[in-house]
C-alpha cells in the first residue's frame, strides 16, 4: 500500500496577489469587478511600488514621482475598463538638444505644432537634411506602432502572426532582427540627430545601438509603440495619482489590500506565506498572482517536488540590471540657456537631451564596459511642473520653483557594490551637475531650493538604492531583460497563461508584472493580462 499525494490546502481566496504596484493593482481591479475574491499583500507601508508620488524634501510641500514619471504605455481600454479618473498632458514640446560645445548654445528644438520652426531648429544646428527624415524616421515606427499596439491587450500573436500584420517586410527586418543602429544611420545623417533617435533604445537599457543581442530594439519598440503614436504624457498630479485611482477602484470593487505584509514564501498549490506586524500568517489562492521581478519569485518559490534543500530551485534566467541613475531636483525656477534667444519653458517643455549625441551614447556605453566613466554623462531632463504645478504647494508654484528630474544613462548596476553605493551615488550625483552645467549659462546648484533642515533640495537614486527601495534586482526598472510584444512560433500557447504572457512552471501561479510578456513600464498590462488569463482559464 502506498501514501497517497498529500491533497492541496483550501483556498481562502480565488487570488492572492503578491505586490501592489500598478500591475498588481490592475490586476485586482480587474478580477474583484469580476466577482472574484481578491487579496492583494504589499510589502511596503503604500500601494504603487515605482509608480508613486512623494514628498522628497523635509519641510516643502512638492509631490514628486519619484521613481517613474511619465505614461505613454498605460492603454485607453483599460482606463475605460476600470472607469479610472486619470487626466493626462500631453507636451507640445518633443525635445530640445543642445549641441554639446557650441559657444552660441545652438540647439535643436522639436515642436509638435509648428513644423517651420521646427525645420528651422533643425537648419541652425547644421542638420537641414534631417528635418524631413527624422519625420519620416518616426512616420515609420509610427506604421509598426499602430500595427502591434492594438494586439497587446489581447491574446499573443506568433512572430508570424506580427510580422504579416505590420506588412512591411523592410521594416520589420529593420526594427525587429536587426540591430536598431542600422536602421538610425541609414535614415539619419547628423550625429546630433542620430543621438535623438537612440536615446529612445537606450533608456534604462544597458546596450550599443549595435549589439546583437537586440535588446535595445526592444526597449526602442517600447518607447515608440504607446498609444499608437509613442507620445509620453504627464500624469496630472504626479504618479501617484495613477496608480491611487487603480488603488480605489479595487478597494470598492472589494479587493482586499493589506500593506505592511512581506511575503516569505509562494507554494505551488497556492499558499502564500508573509509576515506582518511581526506574525507569520498564511493565505491560499485557486491562483497566485506575482507582481514582483521574476528573479525575486525564484527566491520566493518553494517547490518540494524538485528540491531537497529548502524546496526552491531558481530556474536559470537572464541576470536583471539597471544601467541609470535618477536625480530629482528642487528648482527656484528653470536655469537660464546659452541661447538667449530661447525661451527656457520650450527648451524644458519636453525631454531636455544633453550630452547625448550618437557619438557621446556609443562612448559612453563602451567606456562603461571598462568602468571609466564619460566626460560629460549622457542625461535626459523631464520638467514636471511645467505641465502640471498642482504637484507644489500654491505659493511655491507661484514662486517660479520647478521640479527637474534627470535621467542618466549607461550606469550599470554591475559598477556598485552595497560597500561603494554611497560614494558612488555621489560620484554620479557630480557627474550629472558637471554634464548639466556644460550646456547652462549658469550653475545648476545655484538655483537649488533648500528644505526643511537647510539642505539642498537633490536626491540621487543609483540602481542599487531602487533595488533596496523597490526589490527591483540590479536595478532594472523594467524588472528584467525586455521582451517581444509577441512569441516565437514554436512556443506552447496551449493554456490561457500561456496565450496571454503570463505563464510560470506552476499553473496556479502567473506572472502578472513588468516581468510577464509585454510587461515592463507602466503600462497595467501584465495586470490586465495575468486577469484575463485567469477569468478566461
Amino acid at each position: 500500500m502506498t501514501d497517497s499525494a498529500p491533497s492541496s490546502p483550501a483556498p481562502t481566496h480565488d487570488v492572492v496577489i503578491v505586490g501592489g504596484g500598478h500591475n498588481g493593482l490592475t490586476a485586482a481591479a480587474y478580477l474583484a469587478k469580476a466577482g472574484r475574491s481578491v487579496i492583494l499583500l504589499e510589502r511596503l507601508d503604500d500601494v504603487g511600488g515605482a509608480a508613486v508620488s512623494a514628498q522628497a524634501f523635509p519641510g516643502v510641500e512638492a509631490r514628486l514621482s519619484r521613481y517613474s514619471y511619465l505614461v505613454s504605455l498605460l492603454p485607453q481600454r483599460i482606463i475605460d475598463d476600470l472607469g479610472l479618473d486619470i487626466r493626462l498632458a500631453r507636451r507640445r514640446y518633443s525635445s530640445y538638444t543642445p549641441v554639446p560645445g557650441d559657444p552660441d548654445g545652438a540647439g535643436l528644438l522639436i515642436d509638435n505644432t509648428d513644423q517651420e520652426a521646427t525645420a528651422a531648429s533643425f537648419a541652425r544646428v547644421g542638420a537641414a537634411d534631417d528635418a524631413e527624415a527624422f519625420t519620416d524616421f518616426y512616420a515609420s515606427t509610427a506604421e509598426v506602432a499602430r500595427a502591434l499596439w492594438p494586439t497587446v491587450t489581447e491574446p499573443l500573436l506568433t512572430r508570424t502572426e506580427a510580422r504579416a500584420l505590420v506588412g512591411d517586410d523592410e521594416l520589420w527586418e529593420a526594427l525587429i532582427e536587426q540591430p536598431i543602429g542600422g536602421f538610425i544611420e541609414s535614415r539619419l545623417q547628423s550625429d546630433l540627430v542620430r543621438g535623438v533617435a537612440a536615446t529612445d533604445a537606450l533608456i534604462g537599457t544597458f546596450a550599443s545601438v549595435s549589439d546583437a543581442s537586440l535588446d535595445q530594439n526592444r526597449c526602442f519598440l517600447y518607447h515608440v509603440i504607446g498609444q499608437g503614436t509613442g507620445e509620453w504624457d504627464v500624469p496630472i498630479g504626479g504618479m501617484g495619482a495613477v496608480t491611487g485611482e487603480l488603488a480605489r477602484v479595487a478597494r470598492e470593487a472589494g479587493a482586499r489590500i493589506v500593506t505592511a505584509a512581506e511575503v516569505t514564501a509562494i507554494h505551488p498549490d497556492g499558499s502564500v506565506e508573509y509576515v506582518r506586524n511581526g506574525h507569520e500568517r498564511h493565505v491560499v489562492g485557486r491562483q497566485v498572482l506575482v507582481n514582483v521581478a521574476p528573479e525575486i519569485y525564484d527566491r520566493l518559490l518553494v517547490d518540494d517536488s524538485v528540491a531537497g534543500d529548502g524546496g526552491s530551485v531558481p530556474p536559470s534566467r537572464p541576470r536583471a540590471e539597471g544601467a541609470q541613475v535618477k536625480v530629482n531636483l528642487l528648482l527656484t525656477r528653470l536655469p537660464r540657456l546659452r541661447d538667449e534667444t530661447l525661451d527656457p519653458r520650450a527648451a524644458f517643455g519636453g525631454t531636455f537631451h544633453i550630452n547625448e549625441t550618437y557619438t557621446q551614447l556609443e562612448a559612453a556605453h563602451a567606456g562603461m564596459l571598462r568602468g571609466v566613466m564619460p566626460e560629460f554623462l549622457p542625461c535626459e531632463i523631464y520638467c514636471h511642473t511645467l505641465a502640471d504645478p498642482s504637484i507644489l504647494d500654491p505659493e511655491l508654484a507661484e514662486s517660479g520653483a520647478q521640479t527637474i528630474t534627470v535621467f542618466g544613462l549607461h550606469t550599470p548596476d554591475r559598477w556598485l557594490t552595497d560597500e561603494n553605493n554611497d560614494a558612488t551615488r555621489q560620484r554620479l550625483q557630480d557627474a550629472v551637475l558637471a554634464s548639466l552645467d556644460s550646456v547652462l549659462a549658469e550653475p545648476i546648484e545655484s538655483l537649488l531650493l533648500t528644505d526643511g533642515e537647510g539642505n539642498p533640495c537633490i536626491e540621487t537614486k543609483t540602481t542599487r538604492d531602487l533595488e533596496r527601495a523597490l526589490n527591483m534586482p540590479g536595478g532594472n526598472i523594467f524588472h528584467g531583460p525586455l521582451s517581444w510584444p509577441f512569441v516565437e512560433d514554436d512556443d506552447p500557447l496551449d493554456s490561457a497563461a500561456q496565450r496571454w504572457g503570463v505563464a510560470t512552471a506552476h499553473p496556479r501561479i502567473l506572472i502578472c508584472g513588468s516581468g510577464a510578456q509585454r510587461g515592463g513600464a507602466v503600462s497595467g498590462l501584465g495586470g490586465h493580462n495575468a486577469a484575463m488569463a485567469v477569468l478566461e482559464g
